[in-house]
Protein backbone atom coordinates (compact mmCIF):
# COMPACT_ATOMS: atom_id res chain seq x y z
CA UNK A 1 0.00 0.00 0.00
CA UNK A 2 1.32 3.41 -0.99
CA UNK A 3 0.20 6.38 1.11
CA UNK A 4 0.69 9.90 -0.26
CA UNK A 5 0.06 12.86 2.02
CA UNK A 6 -1.05 16.29 0.86
CA UNK A 7 -2.96 14.59 -1.93
CA UNK A 8 -5.18 17.62 -2.51
CA UNK A 9 -2.15 19.82 -3.19
CA UNK A 10 -0.52 20.40 -6.55
CA UNK A 11 2.41 18.10 -5.95
CA UNK A 12 0.55 15.33 -4.13
CA UNK A 13 -2.27 15.24 -6.68
CA UNK A 14 0.22 15.06 -9.56
CA UNK A 15 2.14 12.24 -7.89
CA UNK A 16 -1.04 10.20 -7.52
CA UNK A 17 -2.04 10.94 -11.11
CA UNK A 18 1.25 9.47 -12.33
CA UNK A 19 1.04 6.53 -9.93
CA UNK A 20 -2.36 5.52 -11.26
CA UNK A 21 -0.86 4.99 -14.71
CA UNK A 22 1.08 1.97 -13.42
CA UNK A 23 -0.33 1.04 -10.00
CA UNK A 24 -3.86 -0.30 -9.32
CA UNK A 25 -5.94 2.31 -7.49
CA UNK A 26 -6.71 -0.08 -4.63
CA UNK A 27 -2.98 0.07 -3.78
CA UNK A 28 -2.97 3.86 -3.40
CA UNK A 29 -4.13 5.87 -0.38
CA UNK A 30 -4.61 9.63 -0.44
CA UNK A 31 -4.08 11.24 2.97
CA UNK A 32 -5.77 14.64 3.10
CA UNK A 33 -6.92 17.06 5.78
CA UNK A 34 -10.40 17.29 4.24
CA UNK A 35 -11.60 14.11 2.48
CA UNK A 36 -14.56 16.05 1.12
CA UNK A 37 -12.17 17.91 -1.14
CA UNK A 38 -10.82 14.67 -2.66
CA UNK A 39 -13.96 13.28 -4.27
CA UNK A 40 -12.26 13.14 -7.68
CA UNK A 41 -9.62 10.78 -6.30
CA UNK A 42 -12.23 8.63 -4.62
CA UNK A 43 -14.07 8.39 -7.96
CA UNK A 44 -10.91 6.91 -9.48
CA UNK A 45 -10.83 4.14 -6.88
CA UNK A 46 -8.25 5.67 -4.55
CA UNK A 47 -8.84 5.24 -0.83
CA UNK A 48 -9.19 8.70 0.71
CA UNK A 49 -8.37 9.00 4.39
CA UNK A 50 -8.38 11.94 6.77
CA UNK A 51 -4.85 12.75 7.86
CA UNK A 52 -3.68 16.01 9.41
CA UNK A 53 -0.08 16.49 10.56
CA UNK A 54 -1.39 18.90 13.21
CA UNK A 55 -3.61 16.12 14.59
CA UNK A 56 -1.28 13.13 14.95
CA UNK A 57 -4.13 10.88 16.11
CA UNK A 58 -5.60 11.05 12.59
CA UNK A 59 -2.37 9.76 11.08
CA UNK A 60 -2.67 6.36 12.75
CA UNK A 61 -5.69 5.61 10.59
CA UNK A 62 -4.40 7.44 7.53
CA UNK A 63 -1.16 5.44 7.45
CA UNK A 64 -2.56 2.06 8.56
CA UNK A 65 -1.29 -0.82 6.42
CA UNK A 66 1.23 1.31 4.55
CA UNK A 67 4.24 -0.31 2.92
CA UNK A 68 5.52 3.11 1.91
CA UNK A 69 4.51 6.60 3.01
CA UNK A 70 5.41 9.63 0.92
CA UNK A 71 5.34 12.73 3.13
CA UNK A 72 4.83 15.89 1.12
CA UNK A 73 6.48 18.58 3.21
CA UNK A 74 4.15 21.04 4.90
CA UNK A 75 3.91 24.60 3.62
CA UNK A 76 5.00 25.96 6.98
CA UNK A 77 8.18 27.41 8.45
CA UNK A 78 10.31 27.23 11.56
CA UNK A 79 9.30 25.28 14.62
CA UNK A 80 5.80 24.66 13.28
CA UNK A 81 7.20 22.90 10.19
CA UNK A 82 9.54 20.80 12.31
CA UNK A 83 6.74 19.76 14.64
CA UNK A 84 4.44 18.78 11.77
CA UNK A 85 7.13 16.79 9.98
CA UNK A 86 8.11 15.05 13.19
CA UNK A 87 4.48 13.99 13.71
CA UNK A 88 4.19 12.62 10.17
CA UNK A 89 7.52 10.80 10.23
CA UNK A 90 6.80 9.31 13.65
CA UNK A 91 3.36 8.15 12.55
CA UNK A 92 4.76 6.50 9.42
CA UNK A 93 7.29 4.62 11.51
CA UNK A 94 4.65 3.61 14.06
CA UNK A 95 2.40 2.34 11.26
CA UNK A 96 5.13 -0.10 10.24
CA UNK A 97 5.96 1.48 6.91
CA UNK A 98 8.98 -0.23 5.41
CA UNK A 99 10.07 2.96 3.66
CA UNK A 100 9.39 6.64 4.28
CA UNK A 101 9.83 9.16 1.48
CA UNK A 102 9.96 12.89 2.11
CA UNK A 103 9.93 15.80 -0.34
CA UNK A 104 13.08 17.68 0.57
CA UNK A 105 15.12 20.33 -1.26
CA UNK A 106 18.43 20.30 -3.10
CA UNK A 107 19.66 23.16 -0.90
CA UNK A 108 18.87 21.53 2.43
CA UNK A 109 21.62 22.31 4.92
CA UNK A 110 21.63 23.27 8.61
CA UNK A 111 23.35 26.60 7.96
CA UNK A 112 21.27 27.76 5.02
CA UNK A 113 20.32 31.39 4.51
CA UNK A 114 16.97 30.13 3.16
CA UNK A 115 14.60 29.13 5.94
CA UNK A 116 12.79 26.29 4.12
CA UNK A 117 16.17 24.64 3.52
CA UNK A 118 16.79 24.70 7.28
CA UNK A 119 13.48 22.91 7.84
CA UNK A 120 14.32 20.27 5.26
CA UNK A 121 17.73 19.65 6.80
CA UNK A 122 16.09 19.11 10.19
CA UNK A 123 13.58 16.68 8.68
CA UNK A 124 16.32 14.75 6.89
CA UNK A 125 18.17 14.36 10.19
CA UNK A 126 14.97 13.13 11.85
CA UNK A 127 14.42 10.59 9.07
CA UNK A 128 17.95 9.26 9.44
CA UNK A 129 17.35 8.63 13.15
CA UNK A 130 14.23 6.47 12.69
CA UNK A 131 15.90 3.16 11.95
CA UNK A 132 13.63 2.72 8.91
CA UNK A 133 14.55 2.80 5.22
CA UNK A 134 13.98 6.30 3.91
CA UNK A 135 14.42 8.43 0.82
CA UNK A 136 14.78 12.19 1.04
CA UNK A 137 13.74 13.45 -2.38
CA UNK A 138 16.08 16.38 -2.94
CA UNK A 139 13.93 18.36 -5.33
CA UNK A 140 15.39 21.07 -7.47
CA UNK A 141 14.12 24.57 -6.73
CA UNK A 142 10.59 24.75 -8.17
CA UNK A 143 10.47 26.69 -11.43
CA UNK A 144 7.07 27.95 -10.34
CA UNK A 145 8.80 29.73 -7.47
CA UNK A 146 10.93 31.66 -9.94
CA UNK A 147 7.79 32.94 -11.64
CA UNK A 148 6.33 33.92 -8.28
CA UNK A 149 9.50 35.80 -7.33
CA UNK A 150 10.33 37.60 -10.58
CA UNK A 151 7.40 37.12 -12.95
CA UNK A 152 6.32 40.74 -12.56
CA UNK A 153 9.72 42.07 -13.65
CA UNK A 154 9.92 39.70 -16.61
CA UNK A 155 6.49 40.83 -17.82
CA UNK A 156 7.21 44.51 -17.30
CA UNK A 157 10.55 44.38 -19.08
CA UNK A 158 12.84 45.29 -16.16
CA UNK A 159 14.01 42.65 -13.73
CA UNK A 160 15.61 44.23 -10.67
CA UNK A 161 17.06 41.71 -8.19
CA UNK A 162 19.71 41.45 -5.51
CA UNK A 163 23.02 39.80 -6.38
CA UNK A 164 22.28 36.16 -7.12
CA UNK A 165 23.81 32.90 -8.29
CA UNK A 166 22.81 30.14 -10.70
CA UNK A 167 19.74 28.05 -9.85
CA UNK A 168 18.73 24.78 -11.49
CA UNK A 169 15.02 25.61 -11.61
CA UNK A 170 12.95 22.43 -12.03
CA UNK A 171 9.26 22.04 -12.75
CA UNK A 172 6.90 20.59 -10.17
CA UNK A 173 5.36 18.42 -12.90
CA UNK A 174 8.67 16.71 -13.68
CA UNK A 175 9.40 16.16 -10.00
CA UNK A 176 5.95 14.68 -9.37
CA UNK A 177 6.48 12.18 -12.16
CA UNK A 178 9.89 11.24 -10.79
CA UNK A 179 8.54 10.85 -7.26
CA UNK A 180 5.85 8.49 -8.54
CA UNK A 181 8.45 6.42 -10.36
CA UNK A 182 10.58 6.17 -7.23
CA UNK A 183 7.59 4.94 -5.23
CA UNK A 184 7.47 1.95 -7.56
CA UNK A 185 11.22 1.29 -7.07
CA UNK A 186 11.48 0.61 -3.33
CA UNK A 187 15.15 -0.35 -3.35
CA UNK A 188 16.37 2.77 -5.10
CA UNK A 189 18.08 5.69 -3.36
CA UNK A 190 18.41 4.83 0.30
CA UNK A 191 18.92 8.07 2.19
CA UNK A 192 19.43 11.25 0.18
CA UNK A 193 18.80 11.28 -3.54
CA UNK A 194 21.16 13.17 -5.82
CA UNK A 195 19.80 16.62 -6.67
CA UNK A 196 16.70 16.05 -8.81
CA UNK A 197 17.17 18.93 -11.20
CA UNK A 198 16.75 20.16 -14.72
CA UNK A 199 19.85 20.06 -16.88
CA UNK A 200 21.03 23.64 -16.46
CA UNK A 201 21.40 26.31 -13.80
CA UNK A 202 20.66 29.91 -14.73
CA UNK A 203 21.08 33.32 -13.15
CA UNK A 204 18.57 36.14 -13.02
CA UNK A 205 20.41 37.79 -15.92
CA UNK A 206 19.96 34.54 -17.85
CA UNK A 207 16.24 34.58 -17.09
CA UNK A 208 15.96 38.11 -18.45
CA UNK A 209 17.76 37.04 -21.63
CA UNK A 210 15.50 34.00 -22.02
CA UNK A 211 12.43 36.14 -21.49
CA UNK A 212 13.68 38.50 -24.21
CA UNK A 213 14.05 35.56 -26.60
CA UNK A 214 10.64 34.03 -26.00
CA UNK A 215 8.71 37.33 -26.02
CA UNK A 216 10.61 39.10 -28.77
CA UNK A 217 11.00 42.23 -26.67
CA UNK A 218 13.86 43.37 -24.49
CA UNK A 219 13.81 42.39 -20.84
CA UNK A 220 16.64 44.07 -18.94
CA UNK A 221 18.24 42.87 -15.74
CA UNK A 222 19.56 45.21 -13.09
CA UNK A 223 21.31 44.26 -9.84
CA UNK A 224 20.33 46.31 -6.80
CA UNK A 225 21.24 46.10 -3.12
CA UNK A 226 19.48 43.78 -0.73
CA UNK A 227 17.93 46.73 1.10
CA UNK A 228 16.68 48.32 -2.13
CA UNK A 229 15.10 45.05 -3.14
CA UNK A 230 13.43 44.59 0.24
CA UNK A 231 11.95 48.10 0.11
CA UNK A 232 10.66 47.50 -3.42
CA UNK A 233 9.00 44.24 -2.40
CA UNK A 234 7.25 45.82 0.55
CA UNK A 235 6.15 48.72 -1.66
CA UNK A 236 4.52 46.15 -3.98
CA UNK A 237 2.56 44.71 -1.07
CA UNK A 238 4.78 41.78 -0.09
CA UNK A 239 4.74 41.35 3.71
CA UNK A 240 8.14 42.17 5.20
CA UNK A 241 8.69 38.66 6.67
CA UNK A 242 7.97 37.09 3.27
CA UNK A 243 10.35 39.51 1.57
CA UNK A 244 13.06 38.58 4.08
CA UNK A 245 12.40 34.90 3.39
CA UNK A 246 12.75 35.41 -0.35
CA UNK A 247 15.92 37.43 0.13
CA UNK A 248 17.34 34.38 1.88
CA UNK A 249 17.00 32.44 -1.37
CA UNK A 250 19.13 35.03 -3.18
CA UNK A 251 21.74 34.91 -0.42
CA UNK A 252 21.85 31.12 -0.61
CA UNK A 253 22.11 31.16 -4.39
CA UNK A 254 25.15 33.46 -4.16
CA UNK A 255 26.88 30.73 -2.19
CA UNK A 256 26.01 28.18 -4.85
CA UNK A 257 23.43 26.26 -2.81
CA UNK A 258 21.12 25.79 -5.81
CA UNK A 259 23.67 25.58 -8.63
CA UNK A 260 24.05 21.80 -8.85
CA UNK A 261 22.78 19.97 -11.91
CA UNK A 262 22.49 16.21 -12.08
CA UNK A 263 21.34 13.66 -14.69
CA UNK A 264 19.29 11.61 -12.22
CA UNK A 265 15.97 13.32 -12.96
CA UNK A 266 16.41 12.83 -16.71
CA UNK A 267 17.24 9.16 -16.11
CA UNK A 268 14.13 8.66 -14.00
CA UNK A 269 11.88 10.39 -16.53
CA UNK A 270 13.46 8.79 -19.59
CA UNK A 271 13.39 12.19 -21.27
CA UNK A 272 14.81 15.69 -20.97
CA UNK A 273 13.34 17.64 -18.04
CA UNK A 274 11.65 20.90 -18.91
CA UNK A 275 13.90 23.94 -19.07
CA UNK A 276 13.30 27.47 -17.89
CA UNK A 277 13.02 28.45 -21.54
CA UNK A 278 10.07 26.05 -21.79
CA UNK A 279 8.56 27.47 -18.61
CA UNK A 280 8.94 31.10 -19.67
CA UNK A 281 7.58 30.41 -23.15
CA UNK A 282 4.33 29.25 -21.54
CA UNK A 283 4.17 31.81 -18.76
CA UNK A 284 4.98 34.87 -20.87
CA UNK A 285 2.94 33.92 -23.91
CA UNK A 286 0.82 36.93 -24.90
CA UNK A 287 -2.88 36.49 -24.24
CA UNK A 288 -5.12 36.72 -27.28
CA UNK A 289 -7.47 39.67 -27.43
Amino acid sequence: MLVITGANGQLGAAIIDHLLRTVPPDQVVASVRDPGQASALAARGVAVRAGDFARPDTLRTAFAGADQVLIVSANKLGEEARRLHQAAIGAARAAGARRILYTSHMGARPDSFFEPALNHAASEALLAAQGVAYTALRHGFYAESALHMVGRGLREGLLRTPEDGPVSWTTRADLAEADARLLTQPGRFEGLTPPLTAAEAVTMADLAALASEVTGREVRHETITDDEWLRAQVAHGVPAPVAELLLGSFRASRRGDFAAVDPTLETLLGRRPQTMRDVLARALKPTEA
